[in-house]
């Protein structure tokens, strides 16, 4: 299993269009497999700062899930906008969950 934490901060006159590029490619992931990743995203509290929250089953789902058209126009599309130094990843080990992840 596989888990990433992906953080970042854009503009504000970003976050509105910023959400509307995460919603395309939130659409085309449900229409994938839901038992083989999960995929959720936050804004924190400033109003400006995403947090991705990305689990996969294994390496071969996840590549799949980020080679989605929509998912890597949106990273363009949020890299372009100026994110600066606030893009920031980081790999979970998991630990325990009060559900079964898969």
């Amino acid at each position: 299993m596989i888990t990433v934490k992906v953080t970042y901060t854009v503009k504000p006159d970003f976050v509105e269009t910023n959400k509307q590029n995460i919603s395309l490619f939130l659409n085309d992931f449900k229409k994938m497999s839901h038992s083989d990743f999960r995929y959720i995203v936050y804004l924190m509290e400033d109003g400006k700062t995403f947090v991705h929250l990305s689990t996969y089953k294994n390496e071969d789902v996840q590549k799949e899930v980020l080679n989605v058209e929509s998912f890597k126009s949106f990273q363009k599309k949020r890299d372009d906008s100026g994110i600066d130094n606030t893009h920031k990843i980081e790999v979970l080990n998991y630990v325990g969950s009060s559900f079964d992840v898969f």
